[in-house]
C-alpha cells in the first residue's frame, strides 16, 4: 500500500531552518561523522539515508544535542548555536522520536510525557491534551496506560505524540514507521503533511525507500561517515537509493528451490488459547497452525493484536497446561520453557533487540552463551565456561552475516541497530535449527542487511528447516513468504499462499474484516522470489 499523497513534492525554496556545516565526530581515531555538510528548510521533509553504520545516528545525536561535534558548526534560522543537550535542543525547537524508545516502562503514557514537558504541571489536563492530540493524529492513546504494558506500535505513538505536544519547527524521526501498519503509516503521512504545512521541517530517517520516495522533498545520503550524494528521491528508483547507499547493487533475493509441496510438520500449533497475561494485553483464541519443512510462514498484523502474546507461547515464555499444544519435531513441548524448546532444536529472535535479544552491556562473546550454553555447543560444560570457544564462535557469526564492529568483541550495546539484529539472527541461524521463529527481523534494518537477513531466512527454509516470521512489513511478508497468515485480536486466520493474496485484502484481514480467502489477483501484489 503506497503512501496516500497527492500530487508532486518540490523542496520549499525559504531560507536554511537550520544548518551543520563541517561536522566531524571522532570517536578515538574513528571518524563517524567527516566532514558532514546538511541543509533543512522550513516546511520541509528531508530524508537522511545510509546503510547502518554509516554516521547517521551520530549526526542526529549532535543535532539533538546528545553529542557534541569534535568540529564543525551548527547553524539555527542563520546564527551559529552550541546544542549542549536534548533540554536545550527541545528549547531551542528540535524534536526527535527516536527508533530505540527512550521511555520508562513502570510510568504511564502521561508520567513519560510529563518528564519532556515541564511546563504542563498538571497532569489531569496534560492526559486530557495527549488523548485529544493523539486522536487528532490518528494515533490513539489512553493517557493512564503503563508502558510496560503497551505494544511497540503502541509505544511508538507515544514517543510521536510527545514530540507533538512540544510544536517542534524541527522534528527528527528515526525509522517512525518500523512498527507500523500501511494504514498507521498512511495516517503518520498526513500528520506530517499537517506539520509542514504550518512550517515546520522533518527530518527522516528510514530504510524504506518507496516511503522516502513518496514523502520526502530531498535526500543527503552518507556512507562511512560522509556525505556521498544528494538528490531528489522522487527522481530515483528505490534501487539506485539503495546502491548510492551501500556503494554498489544490493542482492536481489533468490531461492533456487521452490517451497515443498509435501514435507513433514516440524512445528505444529493445536487450539492454543492463552488469557491475556496483564490487563493491557491480548488473549489467544483457539490457534491452530502447521509448520513445514523447507518453507516460510509469515504472520501478519497490526502491533496489539497478540504478536508478542503468540511469540510467548511458540517460544516458551509463556507455557500451556496441555503438553501437545505446541509440537516440535513430534515432541510436545507446550509445558516447557525455552531452553528446553531449544533442546529440541528451535530457535527464537524476539522482537526486542535490546534487553529481549541482547544485553547491551555484554560482549558479543557473552550474548552468545545466553542462548547457546544448553545446545550442544559444549560452551559450558560441568559448570565451566568455555571463553575461547564463545569469542570464536561470536566471530565466525560476525564474518558470516557482515557484522560490522568497532573492536574485535565489543559490547552488543555498540552496535548500529542493523548490525547487532544481523548478529542476533546470525547467533540463532549459525545452530541450524530445525524450527525458527523470528519477530520483526528486518526492523529498523537498511536495505542492504535487510537483504542480507531476508536471504539467509530463504536459505535457511531451503535447507529443510521450517521458519515462521512475524512481520508488520508487508513488503517483507510478501517478498519472502511461502505461506500467509493475519493475526487479528489474537486469532489466527488459516494460512494461505502468498500468491494468492492482494494488499487490499490483507490489509482488511488485519483490520479483523477479511476472512482469510485466497481471491484472484487483479495484478501482481508483489514481487516474490525468483
Amino acid at each position: 500500500m503506497e503512501p496516500k499523497i497527492a500530487g508532486r513534492r518540490t523542496r520549499p525554496e525559504s531560507g536554511a531552518l537550520i544548518q551543520a556545516i563541517g561536522i566531524t565526530k571522532l570517536f578515538g581515531s574513528f571518524k563517524a561523522n567527516d566532514s558532514v555538510d546538511l541543509t533543512i528548510r522550513p516546511g520541509e521533509i528531508h530524508a537522511l539515508l545510509g546503510e547502518n553504520g554509516a554516521g547517521k545516528s551520530t549526526l542526529v545525536k549532535i543535532l539533538y544535542g546528545s553529542l557534541q561535534p569534535s568540529e564543525g558548526e551548527i547553524r539555527w534560522k542563520g546564527q551559529p548555536v552550541r546544542i549542549a543537550s536534548p533540554s536545550a535542543a527541545r528549547k531551542l525547537g528540535i524534536g526527535m522520536v527516536f527508533q530505540h524508545f527512550s521511555l520508562f516502562d513502570a510510568l504511564t503514557v502521561t508520567e513519560n510525557i510529563a518528564l519532556a514537558l515541564s511546563d504542563r504541571s498538571n497532569r489531569t489536563a496534560l492526559a486530557k491534551e495527549i488523548e485529544k492530540v493523539s486522536l487528532e493524529y490518528g494515533l490513539p492513546l489512553n493517557p493512564a496506560s503503563r508502558i510496560v504494558d503497551l505494544s511497540v506500535g503502541e509505544r511508538q505513538r507515544v514517543e510521536i505524540v510527545r514530540c507533538l505536544l512540544q510544536n517542534p519547527e524541527l522534528l527528527i524521526m528515526d525509522e517512525p514507521t518500523s512498527v507500523l501498519t500501511p494504514q498507521e503509516a498512511d495516517d503518520l503521512f498526513q500528520t506530517l503533511d499537517r506539520l509542514t504545512a504550518r512550517g515546520c521541517a522533518v527530518l527522516y530517517i528510514s530504510h524504506r525507500l518507496e516511503e522516502v520516495k513518496q514523502i520526502c522533498h530531498h535526500a543527503t545520503i552518507l556512507r562511512l561517515g560522509k556525505v556521498v550524494a544528494e538528490c531528489d528521491p522522487q527522481q530515483e528508483t528505490a534501487s539506485q537509493l539503495a546502491s548510492l547507499m551501500v556503494g554498489a547493487d544490493v542482492h536481489v533475493l533468490s531461492s533456487d528451490t521452490p517451497p515443498p509441496t509435501s514435507a513433514k510438520t516440524r512445528l505444529s500449533v493445536r487450539n492454543l488459547s492463552l488469557p491475556e497475561p496483564h490487563p493491557f494485553a491480548v488473549a489467544l483464541h483457539d490457534i491452530s497452525l502447521d509448520l513445514k519443512a523447507g518453507e516460510i510462514v509469515g504472520i501478519a498484523g497490526i502491533a496489539g493484536n497478540g504478536q508478542g502474546e503468540f511469540f510467548d507461547a511458540l517460544s516458551g515464555e509463556r507455557t500451556t497446561d496441555r503438553p501437545d499444544t505446541v509440537t516440535i519435531d513430534g515432541k510436545a513441548a507446550g509445558k516447557l520453557g525455552v531452553t528446553a524448546r531449544r533442546r529440541l532444536g528451535a530457535a527464537f529472535v524476539p522482537e526486542e533487540r535490546i534487553g529481549h535479544g541482547a544485553v547491551p552491556r555484554l560482549r558479543l562473546s557473552d550474548n552468545v552463551l545466553l542462548t547457546r550454553h544448553a545446545t550442544g555447543d559444549q560452551l559450558l560444560r560441568v559448570g565451566v565456561i568455555d571463553f575461547g570457544g564463545m569469542k570464536t564462535l561470536a566471530d565466525r557469526i560476525g564474518r558470516s552475516f557482515d557484522v560490522r564492529k568497532s573492536a574485535v568483541d565489543p559490547e552488543a550495546g555498540s552496535l548500529s541497530g542493523g548490525n547487532l539484529q544481523k548478529f542476533i539472527v546470525g547467533r540463532e541461524i549459525d545452530r541450524q535449527p530445525s524450527v525458527l521463529v523470528v519477530s520483526q527481523p528486518t526492523w529498523g534494518v537498511d536495505a542492504g542487511a535487510a537483504a542480507v537477513i531476508r536471504q539467509v531466512l530463504i536459505d535457511l527454509a531451503r535447507s529443510g528447516s521450517a521458519v515462521l516470521i512475524i512481520s508488520q512489513d508487508l513488503d517483507e511478508i510478501f517478498e519472502i513468504a511461502d505461506r500467509v497468515a493475519v493475526i487479528s485480536r489474537g486469532h489466527l486466520s488459516e494460512p494461505v499462499p502468498a500468491r494468492s493474496l492482494t494488499r487490499e485484502q490483507i490489509g482488511l484481514m488485519m483490520a479483523g474484516l477479511g476472512e482469510g480467502k485466497p481471491v484472484a489477483k487483479k495484478e501482481t501484489a508483489h514481487a516474490h522470489r525468483a
